[in-house]
């Protein structure tokens, strides 16, 4: 998922607030870095996915083939490593799928721990740390590198995310302890804007309770439409706009990297400096902003009062974006209408969390950005990276969080420095929690 900080709304109105990611990152180009250099043989990655499907590896797929793109819609190219061991459209996020890289770094002898066990003292994860160069993760079943965990690595070169969104990395102390952070920036953006339009329209269409009336059996119109109204008068905002435009909705965004009059003027666009104002005119707000210390929960107790009586809420940014228990008092007062959204704190969240029975909520587990079509390309991305770090080659500037301790590429554009990890010893990623 690509972002840049904006937050979008419609009139029934849609409202990104998409705050400070990765929003005309097409200025960037492939630049030269210092490198650490890597020994040729002998490095060790760590690789954090999550559990295998319950019904076995490999499943049965429903398609044969994926589309094939070779440039996102700014013009900056899709992962390019050298080769890669995988079919697109195979499932390569989970255990099994292992991103597709075994064969790859075993040939070229440097050793794979991949595992799903990351939460919790003593887990596998923290057992492989101390020995490893290279840690990778997604953003959907988190390895949270807290600065005790840092510490606890010595010879950790770069923490490498398998999608977009660093945030599961302290990245102070990652710039205190000069290691590397890096993610497949814009990778899954269009994955994410396509889920935040279906979620959209699964609560203003009030589309889950009425699937569940089929479910019983029954055939409850009025149940159905009595909470059911039309849509009408960084990237993933703007992919997300484009998406509403032709709905006919008045479009709004906030950003702290305004678009070009042009791309306003084409979609139709109104833009707000401040979010805090923005909203207070909203029918319906999406956040598709990275989480860092300055969005750390921006939906509080005070901010919620802004919102419109009745709105909706979509959030498929992060979850701490959001008090948990503001949100679910919200639903069950009926300030907000609606809630929907893959994303949680911490992840995998615990069974008390109260985002799982809150009304009037369409939240699942973290998925819009790992769909088959985007884990081939952030596991081409991250075999790209791996490559430029034994090669001792530059990265390209966008895939940058943190370089040479300090905030750079994306990193420097969308993040703030500081840890959003706290609170990540409650999540619950362990074999036997799927």
């Amino acid at each position: 998922m690509m972002r840049s900080g904006m937050h979008l709304a419609a009139k029934f109105e849609l409202k990104s607030l998409e705050k400070v990611h990765k929003s005309s990152l097409d200025a960037f180009q492939f630049v030269s870095r210092s490198f650490r250099t890597s020994t040729t043989v002998g490095d060790k990655i760590v690789c954090v996915l999550y559990p295998d499907p319950f019904t076995g590896y490999p499943p049965k797929y429903a398609r044969d083939t994926i589309p094939k793109i070779e440039r996102y819609p700014d013009g900056q190219t899709t992962p390019s490593p050298t080769a890669v061991d995988f079919t697109p459209g195979e499932l390569l996020g989970c255990v099994s799928g292992e991103l597709g890289l075994r064969k790859f770094l075993e040939e070229n002898g440097h050793e794979l721990i991949v595992t799903a066990d990351k939460d919790g003292d003593g887990c596998e994860f923290e057992e492989h740390l101390e020995d490893a160069q290279y840690v990778i993760s997604q953003p959907f079943y988190p390895a949270y590198l807290t600065r005790k965990r840092i510490e606890m690595a010595t010879n950790l070169k770069a923490a490498i995310t398998a999608g977009v969104g660093s945030d599961h990395v302290d990245l102070q102390a990652a710039i205190d302890h000069n290691i590397d952070v890096c993610e497949v920036t814009y990778c899954n953006s269009i994955s994410v804007s396509e889920h935040v339009v279906m979620m959209i329209l699964s609560l203003v269409r009030n589309y889950i309770p009425s699937y569940q009336w089929i479910k019983r059996g029954r055939w409850n119109i009025a149940d159905c439409v009595q909470r059911a109204y039309d849509v009408e008068a960084g990237r993933i905002g703007l992919a997300v706009l484009k998406r509403l435009h032709p709905f006919d909705c008045k479009l709004h965004y906030c950003d702290r990297h305004r678009l070009s009059r042009e791309v306003e003027k084409q979609y139709g666009l109104t833009y707000w400096e401040k979010w805090e104002d923005m909203v207070q005119e909203m029918d319906v707000v999406t956040l598709n902003c990275p989480l860092h210390s300055e969005t750390e929960h921006m939906i509080n107790s005070d901010s919620i009062k802004l919102f419109k009586n009745g709105a909706y809420l979509i959030n498929t940014a992060r979850g701490k974006l959001c008090d948990k228990d503001v949100i679910a008092e919200a639903l069950e007062e009926g300030k907000l209408a609606g809630y929907a959204g893959d994303v949680w704190f911490p992840q995998p969240p615990p069974l008390r969390h109260p985002w799982r029975d809150m009304p009037w909520h369409g939240m699942t587990p973290h998925t819009s950005g790992t769909t088959l079509s985007a884990q081939s390309r952030y596991a081409g991305g991250v075999r790209e990276i791996l490559e430029c770090f034994f090669e001792s080659r530059p990265i390209r500037e966008p895939y940058q969080i943190v370089t040479d301790g300090k905030l750079a590429g994306a990193g420097a554009h969308s993040y703030s420095e500081g840890n959003v990890t706290s609170g990540s010893e409650d999540a619950v990623g362990k074999h036997t929690q799927r």
